[in-house]
């Protein structure tokens, strides 16, 4: 089982920004809280982020010549503006879940609507970093 997981514009600031609503933890610690759990379940995971949607458009494209069984994207900013983003996982047909670590529901209005949902399987919000955990798990199946 190869799965990638993609997190958007800012992920990469975890434990700095807003921490009332994304909490202290970095992003290191993110990557580190998947990479344990996919060792421990024989799960091949890659990380990638970006806070260019070009790039994550790539990497999209890219996954689909590495035959990689499943996507985990967390596309954050570009969760609410970028059909592009949705096109791209249109285009290479792999099973996607969307993760949010906080409940983009219970936000902003702007916040509540999502591109990428037309697309994933399933979109896992507001459980934090266990959300990425059990995006994987899903995919596994």
């Amino acid at each position: 089982m190869k799965i990638l997981v993609i997190n958007g514009p800012n992920l990469n600031f975890l434990g700095i920004r807003e921490k009332e609503i994304y909490g202290t933890l970095t992003y290191a610690n993110l990557c580190d809280f998947i990479n344990e759990y996919a060792t421990s379940n024989n799960i091949d995971v890659e990380i990638f982020q970006s806070n260019h949607e070009g790039d994550i458009i790539d990497k999209i494209q890219q996954a689909y010549y590495e035959d990689v069984d499943g996507i985990v994207i967390n596309p954050a900013g570009y969760t609410h503006t970028s059909v592009a983003i949705l096109d791209a996982l249109k285009a290479v047909n792999i099973k996607t879940v969307e993760v949010h670590i906080s409940d983009i529901a219970t936000r902003e209005e702007f916040r509540k609507h999502s591109y990428v949902s037309l697309y994933s399987s399933k979109t896992i919000k507001g459980h934090g970093f266990d959300g990425y955990l059990e995006a994987i798990e899903y995919l596994s199946k």
